[in-house]
Order: structure tokens, then sequence, then C-alpha cells
């Protein structure tokens, strides 16, 4: 697959001098069918779908349901009532932990390199129910310490009803062994949620054959609209949760002393929903779908193999992670120690028009039990960057070094 043919199909990646975009963990681009739903949306039918039956109605109605299935088809999963349309995958872990039911003392397991997204709402009911969140640490390179999560498993006992966690960490783009972890995690009795924000736009994410129990991941980052997110989940575990967005469409019917409520997925998707980036999201699934996401995830090893081959032998900076980028995906995320992070963020844009993260990416907790209060410059590669950019931004960025040490 010819990666560099592909960026034809962005309009920024078009530009006479386009910028060197590595900073795809957090947003990727936009393909022109995506920016073409959006467009099209507001221009030719942009009606409520699901609710009224005029033809501008109908027309959504027919898009988002396609889209909802094209999704259901991407994961694997085995019905498309199994997929919810959320903003983010913030708000489908938000979803889940406080739409289940909860006794004091039920356990949740979570690691040391959790996104807020998957740590906040875990702390949250920590302090307001009196569940017991216990974090499963790292090994010293922050890969997955499966000794240590079977040993927190045995500890928690009966107690233990939740394991959540990142499929690819933000931080450092480790993959850890979702299928294994699965199995442990029955064998005790709880369920597993796993944080796909960045697994689903890089690798092959089948549900069942990984036996999860829910997946969160963010649209946004699957070069679909701002503003999208999913959740899937097994049915019967779905039809157990309460909505934490109670409202029009989430009941077949309500009276003034009670309610009946709707099935998933649209229990879930109270109020009017965002129509125009729920049809771009079937286009998005459209355009990965026709990739080799094999392939993808091979390309942006290579690039961070470039990437860190210059970065690693820069005094005074030190990347997270295992020594080999084969096992960070397209994650090159470097410690700056004493370093001012933002500032050579900057730099590398105006200098180069590198674009590139800087700051705690959302990983508080990480950087300060460690010290590093600075945080860290993240680069992410995507499969539209190409070797010349990610050379750029590792030579800029030792010239940077230099220039600041």
């Amino acid at each position: 697959m010819n990666f560099s043919e592909l960026r034809e199909d962005f309009p920024t990646l078009r530009d006479d001098n386009p910028p060197a975009y590595l900073d795809n963990a957090c947003v990727t681009l936009k393909p022109d069918s995506v920016v073409d739903a959006i467009h099209e949306y507001y221009t030719k039918g942009p009606g409520c779908g699901g609710r009224s039956v005029h033809r501008y109605g109908t027309k959504v109605s027919q898009a988002t349901s396609a889209s909802r299935a094209k999704l259901a088809k991407f994961l694997n999963a085995e019905s498309h009532k199994e997929m919810v349309f959320t903003r983010n995958a913030t708000q489908s872990l938000n979803q889940v932990a406080h739409g289940m039911k909860w006794e004091k003392g039920d356990v949740v397991l979570t690691t040391d390199r959790e996104h807020n997204s998957n740590l906040v709402p875990w702390l949250q009911l920590e302090q307001e129910q009196g569940i017991d969140h216990r974090v499963v640490a790292s090994r010293q390179d922050n890969t997955f310490d499966m000794e240590a999560f079977e040993a927190a498993c045995a500890d928690a006992g009966d107690n233990l009803k939740m394991v959540s966690v990142s499929h690819v960490g933000n931080l450092d783009g480790i993959s850890i062994p979702i299928k294994e972890i699965a199995k442990i995690t029955h064998d005790h009795g709880a369920l597993i949620c796993v944080d796909g924000a960045q697994s689903t736009p890089h690798m092959n994410v089948d549900v069942q054959a990984l036996d999860i129990d829910f997946l969160a991941f963010s649209i946004h980052k699957m070069c679909g609209p701002s503003g999208m997110g999913g959740l899937w989940g097994r049915y019967e575990l779905l039809d157990e949760l309460r909505t934490i967005q109670g409202g029009g469409q989430t009941v077949q019917t309500s009276h003034y002393d009670g309610l009946e409520w709707a099935a998933p997925p649209a229990r879930f998707e109270g109020g009017l929903g965002h129509f125009a980036g729920m049809v771009a999201t079937g286009a998005a699934i459209d355009y990965l779908s026709n990739l080799d996401m094999n392939q993808v995830k091979e390309h942006e090893i290579k690039l961070n193999r470039i990437m860190s081959k210059t970065v690693s032998g820069l005094s005074g900076v030190d990347i997270i992670g295992p020594e080999d980028a084969g096992q960070r995906g397209g994650i090159c995320s470097i410690l700056m120690n004493d370093l001012p992070a933002h500032d050579i963020a900057l730099l590398l844009d105006e200098a180069a028009g590198v674009m590139v993260r800087s700051g705690q990416h959302c990983v508080h907790s990480w950087f300060n039990n460690r010290g590093h209060e600075n945080g860290s410059l993240r680069a992410s590669a995507y499969f539209y960057n190409t070797e010349e950019e990610v050379k750029l931004f590792a030579d800029t960025f030792e010239e940077a070094v230099q220039a600041f040490s």
C-alpha cells in the first residue's frame, strides 16, 4: 500500500507547504470524504434523525443507521445495537463507570499509565460511592506486568468487579495483551472495559476475538469528525446500564409518575444528536476499511524507528518506554527533564512546520508520581506521515535541544 498517495485525500496535506503533522494521538486529519459528508448534511439535508419523518429526517435516519452498522462491522460486533454514539472515549468510559451499580468495597483495577478518561471516573466513584480503586504498576520500561496483574486480581478476590485498561497507551504507544488480560479477568468473575482510543485507529480491533465486555473509542482519532466517539458493549451488559444522560430518545414513553426506558443504544443517546458527525463517521469508517490495518501499524513503527534513532542518541532527554521502537507503535514520547517542552514545541512549529504535543498528555498521575512535572514532547505518526517528515522532526528537535542546552 502506497501511503504517500493517500496524502492527496487530505485537504490540509495538499497545501503548497503542508506542515509535518505529528500530533495524531490527539486528533487525526480528515479526508475529503469526511469533510464532504459533513458539508452534504448541512447543505442538502440538515434534518433530525430518529424523530422527523419528512425527507430530511428520513435521510438522516438512514445515514446514521448505516454509520452504526459500519462501526459494528469494523469492530466485529455481533449487532449494530451494541454500538452507541458518544462525544468521545471520555464520555464512553464515564457511561460505563457511572452506569453500573456499585457496592462499597467493589474493586476496580487500572494500570499506572491511564489517561485521565480512564482514571478520573474511577476516582470519582471511590470518593462518592466507596469503591476500591487499585492501580497495577507497570514494569520499569512501562510495559505491562502480567505477574503484578494476576497478583492484584488474586488479592481482590471476590470483590473484583471491573478491570479497566488502555489497549495502547497515549503516553508511550505501548500495547498490552488484552486477550490474556480478559481471560484472567473473566476467570475471576469480573468485567473488562478497554480504552481503545489509541488502538482502534491503528490496528485491527476485534471485540469478539479479544473477548472483552466494553470498548470505548474516539472517532476524531480515526479520521472522523470532532465531537464524535463510540462505545461498544455486549448487548446484555448495555441493557443493564443506567444512562448518564436521560432525556429525549432515551425512553419509550413517560408519565408524570414514571417512565419506560428505551432499549440500547437509544437509551444512551439522549438529546439532539450530532447528526453531521454521525453521518461523517460512516465516511471515516469507509475510509479506514479500505486500508490494511496491519500495514498501517508496520508503517507507523517504521517511522518511529527513524525518529527514535536520532532522539535516543541525544543527551539530556529520554524516550518513555522500551528502547525498541517496535513496542511503541507510532508514538515517540520524550522526557524533557530541565528543557522547556512547550517552548521547544513552539519552536518546532515556527521554524520547521513540525506539529507535536507538549505537556502531560492527560496522564498527570504518571508524570506526578515520577517527578516529571515538565511533561514530555510527544510525536505521534499516522499512515499519511512520511519518512521525510519524521526525519525533519528528529533533525529539528536535535537542533532545538542543542540550542536550549
